[in-house]
């Protein structure tokens, strides 16, 4: 079973799934997300924030393939791109840190192990930026998909809380103290991190055959 990952671009903005494809939830705070909605309009807003992000900031996002079919993605940005977190009662977000905003393994993937694969590839991306962490917005209610992290897959994968809510804590991945975690996430990204280039790189996808299994999406 081959996996690649690749950077989230304007040229695969398709392979997210339909509903994420045009969702707002994080780009826009939730009066504008609103109006887009009405209006018809959140196709083009998500491109046009994603356009502004690659180039502001660079690389954004990651889609992880398996056999050249996409099999989930993860958004990640400075929390000055993403709106909607000024709505959670745990924000705001640590000035050191970048956001996991959101991300989905399709379900015929669900049980391989891809959604730490995700979260290992963001965070490696983010550590070479020069930040000291990753932080997300849980949902300890989840059930079923949807727009934010299940809390539970989030502690799964080396996430504390940083932030006590019933409903959305906010849950940080020390990625400078964390050295066993690190280590871990630096084993198995480093064969399938050849698309993640920080800034303008052109992307260069590895295929990596068997090999990473760490603990599913919940």
């Amino acid at each position: 079973m081959a996996r690649r990952l690749e950077p989230l671009t304007l040229a695969n903005l398709d392979a997210l799934p339909v509903p994420c494809r045009s969702c707002v939830f994080w780009e826009l705070d939730p009066v504008a997300a609103r109006q887009a909605s009405r209006t018809g309009d959140t196709e083009l807003e998500k491109e046009a924030w994603l356009s502004q992000l690659l180039l502001d900031w660079g690389t954004a996002g990651v889609v992880l393939y398996v056999d050249d079919e996409p099999a989930g993605y993860a958004v990640y940005a400075p929390a000055a791109y993403l709106p909607r977190i000024q709505a959670f009662p745990t924000a705001p977000v640590s000035p050191d840190a970048v956001v996991l905003a959101t991300g989905r393994i399709l379900p015929r993937y669900l049980g391989m192990g891809l959604g730490k694969i995700l979260v290992q590839a963001v965070a490696k991306d983010v550590l070479k930026r020069g930040f000291r962490a990753v932080e997300a917005f849980g949902d300890s209610r989840w059930d079923g998909p949807g727009c934010v992290w299940p809390t539970d897959f989030l502690r799964a994968v080396g996430f504390g809380v940083v932030r006590e809510h019933p409903r959305n804590p906010r849950l940080r991945l020390d990625l400078r103290s964390a050295v066993t975690w690190r280590s871990e996430m630096e084993a198995a990204v480093e064969r399938l991190m050849g698309a993640i280039r920080p800034e303008h790189s052109p992307p260069a996808p590895v295929t990596v055959r068997d090999g990473v299994s760490p603990e599913s999406l919940k």
